[in-house]
């Protein structure tokens, strides 16, 4: 299978560039799926389709659009962990109601997104899965959450069924309902998911994140932070689209803002390097309607296929030096001063300070650093060289 995920500036032209590679793909015979995790029903806007609805709607030949509800995705399938997280708040006194809207934790609509990724992938229903994320500098967290949440849940698991025993026990006492078989069964086929979820997207033979932004200063920025988070979650950047371009006007004041406009283009190519960039003219009409969609994508991709894989990158490299190992990393548009990294084990931590906050990954190391030390780190050129050398036993 494979997946294409748009990101970028909410009115960048997300859903309209997703819309359009799905219709792309579909029609050069790619069983294809565009997903949309925004709230909005923006799919169906996009299409024109009349009756939204949160199920499957085939669009075109080949062609399924999906809006996520992600009350609906976890009530159909996973009722028991839904059902029991809301008798913990019940049990303290929230009303059941609110207590269903509390345990609806915030980034659920963009999990089930890509859990609905994976349900792909393992029925194999479609060839390609196009998803539309949420216009959030936050989005690509969401990208990195199975991989964390799954390490971090197998081991509450195992720690939850040692205590489940003790917690009936005092479950007269503690007014607290213990998870029964049904709750424990869910949670383990959830982590499963998640599992499988984080080797999709840590595929890069599968994966691309698309970069979409405008000819303006926070659109641009938005999306160089994008390609930072991927470059640190180890996520394959394929390409950068900018969108609604304006032409060349013999008026004075279009001419001043196409002029600008052309300059935001060339600061694009030149923090988007070395990844393909694609441009696209603001169109005289409102992009929608599988028409409009249509000609965007033959705008886009022409004779291409919108699925092949338009850049690879490397994020990480190992190399070893002697009886050393250098680890190089990709942290783009990140000065020296603002990233920290720390070892843990058979792990490395890099924390990055953004303007959005502080984005931390965790590094796998492979076996032959168990015995060394992380002797120094060095960002050059927007590449992190951490060098690992044998520790030297004391005389």
């Amino acid at each position: 299978m494979r997946l294409i995920i748009y990101t970028g500036k909410g009115g960048t032209g997300k859903t309209v560039t997703s819309c359009a590679t799905a219709i792309k793909m579909a029609e050069q015979g790619h069983r294809t799926m565009v997903i949309s995790a925004d709230p909005a029903h923006t799919l169906s806007d996009a299409f024109m389709i009349q009756g939204a609805s949160y199920d499957q709607r085939l669009v075109l030949t080949n062609l399924t659009a999906l809006q996520i509800d992600p009350v609906t995705e976890m009530s159909k399938q996973y009722d028991p962990i839904l059902s029991y997280m809301a008798a913990l708040f019940s049990a303290k006194g929230i009303d059941e109601t609110l207590a269903y809207e509390i345990a609806m934790l915030p980034g659920m609509t963009q999990l089930f997104s890509l859990l609905k990724i994976e349900e792909v992938e393992r029925t194999k229903s479609f060839d390609a899965v196009v998803l539309d994320m949420p216009a959030s500098g936050e989005a690509l967290r969401y990208l990195y959450f199975p991989k964390l949440v799954g390490s971090i849940g197998r081991k509450l698991t195992g720690l939850a069924g040692l205590f489940s025993g003790f917690a009936r026990i005092f479950q007269p006492l503690a007014k607290i309902p213990a998870p029964t078989k049904d709750v424990i069964k869910s949670e383990m086929d959830f982590l499963d998911r998640l599992d499988a979820l984080a080797d999709i997207i840590r595929n890069n033979e599968i994966t691309s994140i698309r970069l979409i932004a405008n000819p303006d200063t926070f659109s641009i920025e938005n999306a160089k932070r994008a390609l930072m988070s991927a470059s640190l979650y180890g996520i394959n950047v394929d390409m950068a689209v900018i969108n609604k371009i304006m032409a060349g006007s013999s008026d004075g004041y279009y001419a001043k803002w196409a002029s600008y406009q052309q300059s935001k283009v060339e600061e694009a190519k030149a923090n988007f390097y070395p990844l393909p960039i694609k441009e696209v003219q603001l169109y005289g009409t409102e992009l929608r309607g599988i028409e409009m969609l249509r000609k965007h994508g033959e705008v886009l991709f022409g004779n291409d296929d919108p699925g092949k894989i338009f850049y690879r990158g490397k994020p990480y490299r190992f190399v070893n030096e002697g009886t050393a190992i250098n680890m190089t990393v990709q942290v783009p548009f990140t000065e020296k001063d603002d990233f920290t990294i720390e070892r843990y084990g058979d792990q490395l931590t890099i924390t990055v300070r953004t303007p959005i906050g502080q984005i931390a990954n965790i590094v796998p190391l492979p076996i032959a650093t168990a015995g060394m030390k992380l002797a120094k780190a060095k960002l050059l050129d927007h590449e992190l060289n951490v060098l690992f050398e044998k520790a030297v036993s004391p005389a």
